[in-house]
């Protein structure tokens, strides 16, 4: 005899905002799966990132919410500059701005990519994260080669955590080149928490690091509180090798 499946979570978009289960209910395979359903108002998704959660799914399903463990994290003073990078960088021509060209950094990281059969970047998504910019808590870094967009990422920042979301690079090094900038940014905020969310390769070639999910929320109780904005500069573009080290 077989015990009963665990049942998944459903919120109403009825429901307050702080209606998901506690984290350390979330599925063990797969892995964060916590709730569906509910909403994408700015409300939910700020008390679901301050709390470790967030939306992922495919045009078609119901919004699915994770909060994965371990969770993927990056300390902004171990973000990794080797030196092939140093010197790619400071060839590359490239400039950055922040929140000059947000609506074109999310449609860039919903964009087909290979060895994809789609995007998570649904039309319901983008609309929400353009919101969230709005008010003033999403923000792009925009990576530029001459008048072109090559790459970006963009993502929340609240208190003193910025919760990444996405990247792309349409050039070599463009979103390592977004990450060094956000990295050399927060850090002059006193900001020390990057959520990469879920591991990659690429993420740890560039010194992030897992961390349990408990460990994780924890950190959130006291680096998301109080719920304030990051603030980044706008209305600028400078080049990339104001940002790199010496």
């Amino acid at each position: 005899m077989t015990g009963r499946a665990p049942r998944i979570a459903w919120i109403s978009k009825d429901d307050p905002p702080d209606a998901f289960p506690p984290v350390d209910q979330a599925f063990d395979e797969p892995n964060g799966l916590l709730a569906a359903g509910g909403d994408l108002s700015a409300d939910r998704l700020l008390y679901a990132y301050r709390h470790g959660i967030f939306p992922w799914y495919d045009d078609g399903q119901p919004i699915l919410w994770w909060s994965p463990d371990p969770r993927c994290i990056l300390r902004p003073n171990e973000f990794h500059v080797g030196k092939r990078l140093r010197r790619s960088l400071k060839s590359s021509g490239m400039t950055v701005s922040f929140n000059l060209a947000f609506s074109e950094v999310i449609e860039s990281c919903a964009e087909h990519r290979d060895g994809q059969a789609g995007t998570w970047i649904t039309e319901d998504m983008k609309r929400a994260y353009k919101e969230l910019h709005r008010d003033g808590f999403a923000h792009s870094i925009d990576v530029w080669l001459g008048d072109s967009l090559v790459g970006g990422l963009y993502g929340l920042g609240i208190g003193r955590v910025f919760f990444g979301e996405s990247m792309f690079s349409r050039e070599n090094n463009a979103s390592k080149a977004a990450m060094l900038v956000l990295c050399s940014e927060l850090l002059s905020r006193d900001v020390e928490l990057i959520d990469c969310q879920v591991v990659s390769p690429h993420l740890m070639s560039l010194g992030a690091r897992l961390v349990h999910r408990a460990e994780f929320a924890e950190q959130l109780e006291s680096e998301c509180e109080p719920a304030t904005r990051i603030e980044l500069p706008g209305d600028l573009r400078r080049p990339i090798t104001d940002y790199l080290p010496e």
